[in-house]
């Protein structure tokens, strides 16, 4: 399909296909046109409307998300990103902290994330075993973010339940000269940014880097960040283009600790006590350099990179860990686009290597975060190879045929040091298939209708595989199919995104909370069903009010997640806890051609849902408002003002789950109050 791609830019974040010329031409402050013209776009780095244009090819559920959807704002949190991106639920724990899950991949996990692997840049954010923390990730220093939902992000050889998410920053090419922002607002959030970019002949660069600090909603809640990224890009020849990366982080932040339901709602701010007695806390200090070279020949374009990751971290919590991260690797990818005869054919096949060492000394954790006598010691070495090949053979020119397959080897090892008889130690090997077959059609240039069938399959972490005792030793790997279809689109100034899916998981992965204070247990769940629909709208209610070219925008994200058991052995059909079975986003803005914009927004939770697998423990639904006003030039200044949570609802924002959890469990984190921020911003 060869059409003008168009992003919403305070919406639900999907870029959808538009045809037509005039319908970019009807709303210019409405829709930012993501086409990059009269500039040498870079190899490596596709703009917004190159990689719109790659992933609507993906025959499922997939967004590109530009940074005009959440820069207006603090853009502080992974929640600003995907906060009106439906399927995806981002759920605050506290201060940048939450958990991030895509069709309930994950959804268990109270601390770290999985079933979604991450990348910036194309280079994993996942450590080797499959774990990932977000707090890397800079909104402000992003140019678009790209989301494949299941098993479509076969492009990233990813074959998780979630999918993946590839953090894109700009190039050279299409970055500002200078861009700077401060951000202030409730909680003692103080937040500055400035980033640089340009090319001269062959040769291009971007830096940006921000500190943020804030006191948080909650006590015990403080904390401050620090981040950088760069990247300088070299065309060694016309088709020829190689680039390097570097990304070095800084978090020193306070725990505030899960509480039981009745503090939660009654006393939101308060911290657990026992988290306050040992000054729990997360402090990391990581440091990412990669490269990536595009070469392109005629008709095939072929994409290696190299990386390297450290990352040192001191967690007093339970007991106190100190650990380094290790991670190193490579991939190589090669799509061929070619016509045999009358018919097209995209053939793209690839390999990843990623690899490392994670090094753990533990200690009891004395009062004060003070490291007591040693408890553990212990090195976990995962490595992982994949390989991948995806073929989409176009039987006519507006529908696709499309089937792949991955096969991914990986392994386990853990090296207990602490015990003498090295009870601890021991090691898995797992060898998993996932194929897929799908097809997209182009009814017409505005829209599409798609399908799949696929299977994923997600190894266990480092923590799940602790060989401590034979249930821990013996995890499975848990796997799935899923079927899909769906459509996105545009009428006119209306566009759309809609896909239904039904995951048949066996050994699905919970972390189930035993005790508020240790780690959760890691367990195999017999069969279970995860299944749903995602739907996004962005349409004009009022196209003429006070000018003929502002409008009044309904924009929503609407997510139904149906997570159930299927049959269990001990909790029957039961609901799988931790995420709200309905999820509404929606918002009413109004947005004036010089720049103005103005309206409030909901986030609602229609239904009470449960916190532990015995659906013994629910949760509130709740609503929150809403309020936001701003001027943006695109060029000069920018300026914001947004109230959240304006009528200081009191809600549950997450929960770690349990298998049956006590009334009084302290296993929940309320959300945040009513909270005012603002913001200016100078950019040429």
């Amino acid at each position: 399909m060869k059409s003008l791609l168009l992003a919403s830019s305070a919406v639900i974040g999907a870029a959808l296909p538009l045809s037509a010329p005039a319908a970019a031409e009807a709303a210019p402050t409405t829709v930012d046109r993501v086409v990059v013209t009269g500039v040498r776009s870079a190899l490596t780095v596709p703009d917004t409307a190159q990689a719109t244009a790659a992933i609507e090819r993906v025959p499922g559920a997939v967004e590109v998300i530009p940074d005009t959807a959440f820069k207006n704002g603090p853009a502080s949190t992974i929640k600003d990103i995907f906060g009106k991106v439906p399927g995806v639920v981002v759920q605050s724990r506290w201060g940048p902290d939450a958990r991030l899950s895509i069709r309930g991949s994950g959804l268990s996990r109270n601390y770290g994330n999985r079933g979604v692997n991450a990348f910036l840049d194309g280079v994993p954010v996942n450590t080797a075993d499959g774990l990932f923390d977000l707090f890397e990730i800079d909104p402000s220093a992003l140019r678009y973010v790209e989301v494949f939902k299941g098993a479509n992000a076969m492009r990233y050889g990813a074959g998780s339940l979630g999918g993946a998410i590839n953090f894109v920053t700009p190039s050279g090419r299409d970055a500002s000269e200078f861009d700077s922002r401060i951000d202030a607002g409730s909680f003692g959030f103080v937040r500055t940014q400035a980033s640089t970019g340009g090319s001269s002949a062959a040769t291009d660069w971007f830096v940006t880097a921000s500190a943020q600090r804030e006191e948080g909603h909650r006590d015990h809640s403080n904390g401050r960040l620090a981040r950088f990224s760069g990247n300088v890009g070299y065309q060694v020849a016309p088709n020829v283009e190689t680039r390097f990366y570097l990304n070095a982080n800084t978090w020193r932040g306070r725990i505030p600790g899960e509480v039981s339901k009745d503090s939660a709602l009654n006393d939101p701010t308060a911290a657990n006590p026992e988290w306050v007695r040992q000054d729990q806390q997360r402090n990391i200090d990581s440091v990412r350099l990669s490269n990536k070279t595009t070469i392109r020949f005629d008709q095939t374009t072929v994409e290696l990179g190299l990386f390297g990751v450290h990352r040192h971290v001191m967690h007093p919590i339970y007991q106190w860990l100190d650990f380094t991260v290790d991670d190193y690797g490579g991939f190589v990818r090669a799509i061929d686009d070619r016509s045999f005869g009358d018919f097209r054919n995209r053939l793209i096949v690839g390999a990843n290597l990623h690899n490392g060492t994670i090094d753990t000394e533990q200690f009891v954790n004395l009062t004060g975060a003070v490291k007591g006598p040693r408890a553990a010691s212990m090195v976990d070495k995962s490595q992982n190879i994949s390989a991948y090949a995806e073929n989409s053979f176009f039987a006519r020119p507006d529908l696709a045929l499309v089937a792949g397959v991955q096969f991914l080897h990986a392994e386990r090892d853990r090296r207990d040091r602490f015990l003498s008889n090295g009870a601890q130690s021991g090691s898995r090997t797992y060898d998993l298939w996932s194929p897929k077959i799908g097809v997209v059609w182009d009814v017409d240039p505005t829209w599409q209708v798609f399908g799949n069938i696929s299977r994923s399959a997600e190894v266990p972490t480092y923590d799940a595989n602790s060989f401590a005792s034979p249930a821990s030793s013996n995890l499975k790997a848990q796997t799935a199919t899923t079927f899909e279809m769906g459509t996105r689109g545009a009428r006119g100034e209306t566009s759309w995104d809609v896909a239904i899916y039904r995951a048949e998981i066996k050994n699905e992965l919970q972390c189930l909370t035993t005790s508020p204070f240790s780690a959760c247990s890691v367990v195999n769940a017999g069969q279970t069903v995860h299944q749903g629909l995602e739907a996004g709208l962005n349409i004009p209610v009022l196209k003429t009010t006070f000018t003929d070219d502002d409008r009044v925008w309904f924009n929503a994200a609407y997510t139904y997640n149906d997570f159930k058991f299927d049959d269990d052995a001990r909790f029957g059909d039961n609901r799988l806890p931790g995420v709200p079975k309905q999820i509404l986003q929606a918002e009413l803005l109004y947005r004036h051609p010089s720049g103005f914009y103005a309206g409030p927004s909901v986030e609602w939770s229609p239904d009470d849902y449960f916190a532990d697998n015995a659906n013994s423990l629910t949760i509130d639904s709740y609503a929150l408002l809403n309020l936001k006003v701003g001027f943006d030039t695109q060029q000069g200044w920018s300026a914001y003002l947004e109230g959240r949570n304006l009528t200081d609802e009191r809600y549950i924002s997450s929960v770690a789950i349990a298998g049956v959890a006590a009334p009084d469990a302290e296993i929940f984190n309320p959300g945040a109050g009513r909270a005012v921020y603002a913001g200016l911003r100078y950019n040429w």
